[in-house]
């Protein structure tokens, strides 16, 4: 387009020429023709040389544009063609994803098996959050029975338990009877109740436990549908068991969220008594420190005391010696250049 553009102004340069040589011509004598004719053909030669160089820049630049836009194309083919690549392994990621979803439900149909996912999950949150000496995972209890885990605080503990019944949830949300859901509501509360009940027992105080607990429900989803009392399109009055459980059990519900929040809470608290038993061993530190610093300004004011009584000796020793050095003037008529400073003696404050 640009080469095309610079044909025609030639073109019109050329046509304005001959023109102006007509009239040249006609307003001449014949005699000049062959001057004038000269001048034409230069010119003309000069704007054939300018319409090469510029068809030749113009020749340059648009084969340096093709050549970078077949290296973009290069480029962004082969982007494509990773993408392609990276799309394919993810594919096959999904694919490998599915597979292990669908081993996964096979093995969460095993209860026992869900019940050490669950435990599993706690020790996975409490590790995540406080210092391996701040927990401890299935602690037993004098006569025997074990919780699954314990908070540590100072010179008390914290139970916490990760009972909850997952069949009577799922059985709820499959089945599609209206009469069979309400006997299934029935017994999934009855249920609940007798987990709350069970984690209540873990409470304590002649045990050194805190005055509640914790139940641990695995799933965020199942703890949602407890607040919201609903067991998937199902209205639950489940409410009314959270309020049982905190109000009548001292025992809170929460979900590896909530049960996290809780813990960093336990945290901030377990850094406060570190930080108070830190400033007493600081306490202790530096009164150490001020008996050290007496004895050594003790024994820094004795050092000064020595300084003093050598830099003295020091100094009348160098007056003997300026006499030494007068003796001989008088001897030998020369002398007189040795001479030595006085020292200073160190301030003692």
């Amino acid at each position: 387009m640009e080469t095309f553009s610079l044909f025609i102004s030639i073109l019109v340069l050329l046509l304005l020429a001959v023109i102006i040589f007509v009239l040249f011509k006609k307003n001449q004598p014949i005699e000049k023709d062959d001057k004038a004719m000269l001048m034409l053909q230069q010119q003309i030669n000069d704007l054939t040389r300018q319409l090469g160089d510029k068809i030749d820049q113009t020749t340059q630049h648009s084969s340096k544009m093709l050549q970078d836009q077949f290296m973009e194309t290069s480029r962004i083919s082969k982007e494509v063609t990773e993408k392609l690549l990276k799309l394919e392994e993810t594919n096959k990621q999904v694919v490998s994803f599915t597979d292990q979803l669908q081993n996964l439900e096979k093995v969460l149909t095993n209860a026992k098996t869900r019940g050490n996912l669950g435990e599993a999950s706690l020790e996975m949150i409490l590790s995540n959050i406080l210092p391996p000496q701040s927990y401890e995972m299935q602690y037993h209890f004098e006569n025997g029975e074990a919780v699954d885990a314990v908070v540590k605080i100072k010179d008390r503990i914290l139970p916490v338990d990760a009972k909850f019944s997952l069949e009577n949830y799922r059985r709820i949300i499959d089945e599609k009877d209206k009469d069979k859901k309400l006997v299934l509501e029935k017994e999934f509360k009855s249920d609940l109740k007798k987990r709350i009940d069970e984690t209540s027992k873990y409470i304590r105080p002649n045990e050194s436990t805190l005055d509640f607990a914790f139940m641990f429900i695995p799933a965020e989803g199942i703890y949602y549908d407890l607040l919201i009392n609903e067991v998937g399109t199902v209205k639950v009055n489940t409410r009314s068991l959270i309020d049982y459980a905190f109000n009548e059990k001292k025992v809170i519900i929460v979900s590896p969220t909530t049960f996290a929040a809780y813990l960093q809470t336990v945290l901030q608290g377990l850094k406060a008594l570190q930080i108070e038993e830190s400033a007493k061993e600081i306490r202790k530190n530096v009164e150490k420190l001020q008996k050290h610093m007496q004895a050594y300004a003790e024994y820094h004011k004795k050092l000064g005391s020595q300084l003093s009584t050598v830099a003295n000796t020091y100094n009348f020793s160098n007056k003997e010696f300026q006499k030494i050095d007068k003796d001989i003037l008088k001897i030998s008529g020369k002398g007189g250049s040795l001479e030595l400073e006085d020292v200073e003696k160190p301030r003692l404050e």
